[in-house]
């Protein structure tokens, strides 16, 4: 798509290069509202379609067969930064994926807002779980399928098109600094160290973050809390080589047995975690603060209906939105060992293996967590094997302002595009480096997210609906216009 500007109107030319929109500018800012609302009508297959080239390259950072693919991403997240009217746009290397920067500095007077977003996105598997392709991009029921459609892609272009929007209307009201990465997925290993060697460059006074969401589209949240992580992968061994189960078992020990036995020793009758220590930190919330959380709108015959549930499952004397915000928790995220192809065979196998994660809350520190589980699991290990706790990556918990500014900003921002007051909510997923960059960088986070618990995000059929997608985007500017009015 191609813009010209010529006696303040912009002649549009579509994607086709067939059809032109011709609209005069000063009728468009006669309000905001008018000025947003024309403009992304205007601009949405393009808007759409530019996700869509987005979604269509396979950014898995995990997995270094994509290595040239997430390369790829950062090129194009460059090209459309640069296409959207930043300057100094670089593409920043890292010792693993590079970071893309780019800013806008309208005014040194003005404050600064850094957008952080990041451009890699889950492994696909299983495959054969999906409807669609997963990097191939249908829009079905109005949600948009593909991985990386809400986490982060889908929501990190918002900010993108946002930018656009307000550069071609002349209604940017404060700087901005784009900062978007490639390891999120994996633990964003490389990103401390650039923050720390470009404080400068960095300079803000806010970072805006969309990788969360709301409660509904009708009931506009903003999240206010995120637990931490610690992840951790284990090995169980016992024989030197696979054996023949008829000849050895029921007289060696069997590690996929011994692994299950053992993570089973990690949660007691309630769902309390048994790990010595485990909550000791652990922040307690008052009634007070546990009534004001149970406002928020919730259907327990929905949320299982939606998970095709029976029943609900979680530690004693909480409620499921407590369990999984306020409360920390244990999971194993795979686990696996011996003979798992078509058909039988039968071996003892020499190892057994797991992944497990543990999200945490307030005051629990994830290095601390990692070493008590370390100490615990190696304690309730038989002679009979040998075990190896191997840490992958952590992060803190993390409790933002909700009467900054900044907040305010935002609040007021949601208000004008849902007509309604948003509800601080906290969320049960980590984003650890909110809490790196109020330590590094000494700023807050707002994570103004539009996703849906529904979309489905590290799971096969991820989506994000094409209205949450445009509502991000005509709701971001409101935040720039409502963050410098306050900050006068």
């Amino acid at each position: 798509m191609d813009y010209y500007k010529n006696n303040c109107k912009f002649v549009v030319l579509s994607l086709n290069g067939e059809e032109k929109r011709n609209f005069n500018l000063r009728d468009m800012i006669a309000t905001s509202n008018t000025t947003i609302n024309s403009y992304i009508e205007t601009h949405k297959e393009r808007f759409l379609s530019e996700l869509f080239e987005l979604l269509r390259i396979p950014s898995v950072s995990a997995d270094p067969k994509y290595k040239n693919d997430v390369f790829r991403t950062a090129d194009v997240i460059k090209e459309k930064l640069i296409a959207a009217g930043a300057d100094n746009v670089e593409i920043c290397p890292t010792a693993g994926y590079p970071i893309v920067y780019g800013e806008k500095i309208v005014d040194p007077k003005l404050p600064t807002v850094l957008v952080y977003g990041h451009y890699d996105v889950q492994p696909p598997d299983p495959i054969e779980l999906w409807h669609s392709g997963p990097f191939e991009p249908v829009i079905k029921d109005g949600k948009i399928y593909a991985r990386g459609a809400c986490d982060d892609k889908g929501q990190m272009y918002m900010h993108v098109k946002a930018f656009e929007l307000m550069m071609q209307t002349n209604t940017l009201d404060c700087n901005i600094k784009f900062m978007i990465e490639g390891e999120e997925e994996v633990g964003s290993d490389n990103l401390g160290t650039f923050v720390k060697a470009n404080k400068e460059k960095l300079k803000a006074d806010v970072i805006l973050i969309s990788d969360t969401g709301i409660i509904a589209n009708d009931i506009p949240s903003i999240t206010v809390g995120l637990r931490g992580l610690s992840y951790i992968e284990v090995e169980v061994t016992g024989p030197s080589r696979d054996l023949h189960s008829g000849l050895y078992g029921g007289a060696v020990a069997n590690p996929i047995n011994i692994l299950c036995e053992m993570i089973a020793k990690m949660k007691d009758d309630k769902n309390r975690i048994t790990i010595p220590g485990f909550y000791d930190d652990v922040e307690i919330l008052s009634d007070e603060e546990r009534a004001e959380m149970a406002k928020a709108p919730f259907s327990l015959d929905e949320y299982k209906k939606a998970l095709n549930l029976s029943d609900i499952h979680g530690e004693a004397g909480y409620s499921t939105n407590e369990r999984n915000s306020i409360r920390p928790t244990l999971d194993v995220n795979g686990i696996w060992g011996g003979y798992t192809g078509e058909g039988a065979k039968t071996v003892i196998a020499s190892k057994a293996y797991a992944k497990i994660s543990m999200r945490l809350v307030p005051h629990q520190s994830s290095e601390k967590i990692t070493q008590l589980f370390k100490d615990y699991f190696e304690s309730i290990a038989p002679k009979s094997v040998t075990v190896k706790v191997m840490p992958h990556h952590g992060g803190e918990p993390v409790v933002t302002p909700h009467n900054s500014v900044a907040y305010k900003a935002a609040s007021k921002a949601m208000e004008s595009t849902f007509g309604k007051k948003p509800i601080p909510v906290r969320s049960g997923g980590s984003i650890p480096i909110v809490a790196m960059f109020k330590t590094e960088l000494g700023l807050d986070s707002v994570l103004m997210g539009f996703g849906l618990d529904s979309d489905a995000i590290h799971s096969p059929n991820e989506h994000y609906g094409v209205f949450n997608y445009l509502k991000g985007i005509e709701t971001i500017p409101y935040f720039y216009k409502y963050y410098a009015e306050l900050s006068r």
